[in-house]
């Protein structure tokens, strides 16, 4: 029985996530996605024009699996709103340091740019509760830009994390202490208000 195409179409994403897992973004080229789909080279474009589709449909994966583990980390959740945050920023970082490959590749410019590749819906929600808490945990601040700097420190964390940097400058291998002086540079210190 052929393989529908919704089938093949998933499968290629299949194998690219698998792909960036193993080897890093570098390594999501049409052409080996494919072969590892057990496909031919040009059996891509029919379900995605650009390779920057493929990316993006690949990334979308990244992006649902990173908001459901913040959503899992949040959801029982009945602390409050700052200690909210500092369960949603470590899933954060968590899945960063983790999935190295795939946060690279969901955080490319010329993916996030383009509208039409639909990376902005699947990242925005995010970034929605990220404001929505720090409103609730400091109400006197701009919540948007506190929540975006925040989100800046965040992932600058776990870039230089990733690289090894951090570690190397401050003598630690626990993330907690970065986490905490963080939330403690946007928010305030904890209990201070």
């Amino acid at each position: 029985m052929p393989e529908t195409e919704a089938g093949l179409r998933d499968r290629l994403v299949d194998v690219g996530v698998e792909l960036v897992a193993r080897e890093g973004a570098q390594a999501l080229t049409l052409r080996e996605i494919a072969r590892r789909a057990g496909v031919s080279h040009g059996a891509p474009r029919r379900y995605f024009p650009t390779h920057l589709e493929l990316l993006s449909a690949i990334a979308r994966r990244g992006f649902a699996d990173l908001a459901g583990r913040t959503a899992v980390a949040a959801a029982a959740d009945a602390r409050p709103p700052r200690a909210q945050l500092a369960v949603l920023a470590r899933a954060y970082l968590d899945f960063a340091c983790g999935n190295r490959g795939m946060y690279e590749l969901m955080f490319r410019h010329d993916l996030l740019e383009s509208g039409h590749l639909g990376l902005r819906d699947t990242s925005l929600p995010l970034f929605a509760r990220l404001v929505e808490l720090t409103a609730l945990a400091r109400p006197d601040l701009d919540a948007r830009t506190v929540a975006g700097a925040l989100w800046a420190n965040l992932h600058g964390i776990a870039q230089l994390w990733s690289w090894g940097s951090l570690q190397l400058a401050t003598g630690t291998e626990d993330l907690a202490p970065l986490l905490r002086a963080a939330l403690d540079a946007h928010l305030g210190p904890e209990g201070a208000r």
